[in-house]
Protein backbone atom coordinates (compact mmCIF):
# COMPACT_ATOMS: atom_id res chain seq x y z
CA UNK A 1 0.00 0.00 0.00
CA UNK A 2 1.31 3.25 -0.74
CA UNK A 3 1.34 5.08 2.81
CA UNK A 4 3.60 2.29 4.13
CA UNK A 5 7.06 3.48 3.90
CA UNK A 6 8.04 2.34 0.23
CA UNK A 7 10.70 -0.43 -0.03
CA UNK A 8 14.20 0.19 -2.11
CA UNK A 9 12.92 -1.80 -5.12
CA UNK A 10 9.31 0.24 -5.19
CA UNK A 11 11.24 3.73 -5.23
CA UNK A 12 9.93 4.53 -8.74
CA UNK A 13 7.53 6.93 -7.52
CA UNK A 14 4.27 7.48 -7.86
CA UNK A 15 1.65 6.96 -10.88
CA UNK A 16 -1.22 8.66 -11.32
CA UNK A 17 -3.15 5.66 -9.65
CA UNK A 18 -1.24 6.48 -6.60
CA UNK A 19 -1.44 10.22 -6.66
CA UNK A 20 -5.16 9.98 -6.63
CA UNK A 21 -5.09 7.22 -3.56
CA UNK A 22 -3.26 9.68 -1.67
CA UNK A 23 -5.28 12.88 -2.80
CA UNK A 24 -8.71 11.06 -1.23
CA UNK A 25 -6.63 9.94 1.85
CA UNK A 26 -5.86 13.99 2.15
CA UNK A 27 -9.45 14.67 1.44
CA UNK A 28 -10.92 11.96 4.19
CA UNK A 29 -8.41 13.97 6.55
CA UNK A 30 -9.75 17.47 5.39
CA UNK A 31 -13.64 15.94 6.60
CA UNK A 32 -11.82 14.34 9.33
CA UNK A 33 -10.33 17.73 10.68
CA UNK A 34 -13.63 19.49 9.48
CA UNK A 35 -15.65 17.69 11.42
CA UNK A 36 -13.27 18.07 14.27
CA UNK A 37 -13.22 22.03 14.47
CA UNK A 38 -17.30 21.92 15.12
CA UNK A 39 -16.27 19.80 18.55
CA UNK A 40 -14.38 23.62 19.85
CA UNK A 41 -16.41 26.77 20.45
CA UNK A 42 -16.02 29.65 18.22
CA UNK A 43 -15.00 32.68 19.87
CA UNK A 44 -16.97 34.37 17.22
CA UNK A 45 -19.81 33.25 15.20
CA UNK A 46 -17.87 33.44 11.44
CA UNK A 47 -14.59 32.35 12.80
CA UNK A 48 -13.13 28.75 12.07
CA UNK A 49 -9.11 27.88 12.84
CA UNK A 50 -9.02 26.17 9.59
CA UNK A 51 -7.50 22.96 10.66
CA UNK A 52 -9.14 21.32 7.07
CA UNK A 53 -6.40 22.68 5.39
CA UNK A 54 -3.89 20.90 7.69
CA UNK A 55 -3.86 18.37 4.67
CA UNK A 56 -3.52 20.64 2.09
CA UNK A 57 -0.97 22.61 3.19
CA UNK A 58 0.95 19.20 3.11
CA UNK A 59 0.26 18.34 -0.14
CA UNK A 60 1.29 21.46 -1.91
CA UNK A 61 5.17 20.49 -1.39
CA UNK A 62 4.51 16.57 -2.96
CA UNK A 63 2.17 16.92 -5.51
CA UNK A 64 1.27 19.07 -8.88
CA UNK A 65 -1.19 22.24 -8.44
CA UNK A 66 -3.61 20.23 -10.39
CA UNK A 67 -4.25 17.33 -7.76
CA UNK A 68 -3.96 20.23 -4.95
CA UNK A 69 -7.01 21.71 -6.32
CA UNK A 70 -8.62 18.81 -6.71
CA UNK A 71 -7.75 17.71 -2.60
CA UNK A 72 -9.68 21.54 -2.52
CA UNK A 73 -12.65 20.59 -4.88
CA UNK A 74 -13.11 17.17 -2.76
CA UNK A 75 -12.82 19.61 0.30
CA UNK A 76 -15.14 21.92 -0.43
CA UNK A 77 -17.66 19.44 -2.23
CA UNK A 78 -17.15 16.57 1.10
CA UNK A 79 -17.88 19.90 3.88
CA UNK A 80 -20.78 20.59 1.78
CA UNK A 81 -22.29 17.74 1.75
CA UNK A 82 -21.44 16.56 5.07
CA UNK A 83 -23.30 19.89 6.50
CA UNK A 84 -25.78 20.09 3.98
CA UNK A 85 -24.85 23.71 2.53
CA UNK A 86 -24.71 22.71 -0.88
CA UNK A 87 -27.40 25.05 -2.31
CA UNK A 88 -26.57 27.79 0.11
CA UNK A 89 -24.66 30.79 0.75
CA UNK A 90 -21.93 28.91 2.95
CA UNK A 91 -21.10 27.03 0.24
CA UNK A 92 -20.25 29.78 -2.04
CA UNK A 93 -18.15 31.16 0.56
CA UNK A 94 -16.72 28.17 1.28
CA UNK A 95 -15.81 27.13 -2.41
CA UNK A 96 -14.91 30.90 -2.99
CA UNK A 97 -12.41 31.36 0.08
CA UNK A 98 -10.92 27.53 -0.27
CA UNK A 99 -10.19 28.20 -4.06
CA UNK A 100 -8.61 31.83 -3.75
CA UNK A 101 -6.69 30.05 -0.57
CA UNK A 102 -5.65 27.34 -2.80
CA UNK A 103 -4.13 29.42 -5.40
CA UNK A 104 -2.51 31.78 -3.40
CA UNK A 105 -0.62 29.22 -1.46
CA UNK A 106 0.38 27.29 -4.71
CA UNK A 107 1.40 30.97 -6.23
CA UNK A 108 3.38 31.61 -3.42
CA UNK A 109 5.09 28.45 -2.92
CA UNK A 110 5.53 28.62 -6.64
CA UNK A 111 7.57 31.67 -6.77
CA UNK A 112 8.87 31.47 -2.92
CA UNK A 113 10.65 28.08 -3.41
CA UNK A 114 12.59 26.59 -0.65
CA UNK A 115 12.73 30.30 0.79
CA UNK A 116 8.71 30.29 2.30
CA UNK A 117 7.85 27.86 4.65
CA UNK A 118 4.52 26.36 5.59
CA UNK A 119 3.71 28.84 7.70
CA UNK A 120 4.28 31.86 5.20
CA UNK A 121 2.24 29.35 2.66
CA UNK A 122 -0.86 29.26 5.01
CA UNK A 123 -1.11 33.01 5.82
CA UNK A 124 -0.61 33.46 2.06
CA UNK A 125 -4.00 31.03 2.03
CA UNK A 126 -5.73 32.83 5.07
CA UNK A 127 -5.42 36.31 4.06
CA UNK A 128 -6.66 35.23 0.27
CA UNK A 129 -9.24 33.54 1.75
CA UNK A 130 -10.73 36.29 4.21
CA UNK A 131 -10.47 38.65 1.30
CA UNK A 132 -12.54 36.25 -0.96
CA UNK A 133 -15.23 35.98 1.63
CA UNK A 134 -15.64 39.59 2.64
CA UNK A 135 -15.98 40.29 -0.57
CA UNK A 136 -19.07 37.68 -1.41
CA UNK A 137 -20.20 39.01 2.04
CA UNK A 138 -20.38 42.62 0.72
CA UNK A 139 -21.73 41.48 -3.11
CA UNK A 140 -24.32 39.10 -1.82
CA UNK A 141 -25.30 39.05 1.79
CA UNK A 142 -24.65 41.99 4.06
CA UNK A 143 -23.92 44.97 1.30
CA UNK A 144 -21.09 47.72 2.48
CA UNK A 145 -21.65 46.68 6.13
CA UNK A 146 -19.47 43.54 5.96
CA UNK A 147 -16.73 45.88 5.83
CA UNK A 148 -16.80 46.91 10.05
CA UNK A 149 -15.65 43.00 10.32
CA UNK A 150 -13.39 42.94 7.75
CA UNK A 151 -10.47 43.94 10.01
CA UNK A 152 -11.39 41.37 12.66
CA UNK A 153 -11.41 39.05 10.87
CA UNK A 154 -8.47 39.45 8.24
CA UNK A 155 -6.44 39.49 11.67
CA UNK A 156 -8.10 36.16 13.08
CA UNK A 157 -7.29 34.77 9.25
CA UNK A 158 -3.82 35.86 9.75
CA UNK A 159 -3.21 34.60 13.63
CA UNK A 160 -5.39 30.92 12.59
CA UNK A 161 -3.22 30.76 9.20
CA UNK A 162 -0.13 30.71 11.42
CA UNK A 163 -1.12 28.55 14.18
CA UNK A 164 -1.94 26.31 11.42
CA UNK A 165 1.10 26.52 9.39
CA UNK A 166 3.58 25.99 12.05
CA UNK A 167 1.80 22.35 13.37
CA UNK A 168 2.10 22.10 9.25
CA UNK A 169 5.38 22.73 9.45
CA UNK A 170 5.88 20.94 12.63
CA UNK A 171 4.51 17.52 11.21
CA UNK A 172 6.14 18.18 8.00
CA UNK A 173 9.37 17.90 9.38
CA UNK A 174 9.15 15.63 11.82
CA UNK A 175 6.40 13.02 10.40
CA UNK A 176 8.23 9.67 9.53
CA UNK A 177 5.03 8.67 7.76
CA UNK A 178 4.91 11.70 5.64
CA UNK A 179 8.74 11.43 5.40
CA UNK A 180 8.38 7.89 3.92
CA UNK A 181 5.77 9.25 1.44
CA UNK A 182 7.81 12.20 0.72
CA UNK A 183 10.18 10.24 -0.35
CA UNK A 184 7.76 7.82 -2.81
CA UNK A 185 7.15 11.09 -4.52
CA UNK A 186 10.59 12.38 -4.97
CA UNK A 187 11.08 9.11 -6.66
CA UNK A 188 9.37 10.34 -9.27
Amino acid sequence: MMFDAPRREERAGPGKAETLEFIAFMGALCLFFSTLEYLFPKPFPFFRLGLANLPVLLTIKLVRARYVLLLVLLKVLGHGLINGTLASYVFLFSFGGSFASAVAMLAAYRLGGRNISLVGISVFGAIASNVVQIYLSVTFIFGLTAWVIAPLFVGLGVFSGVLVGLFAQQFYEQSRWLGGIRAYFAAS
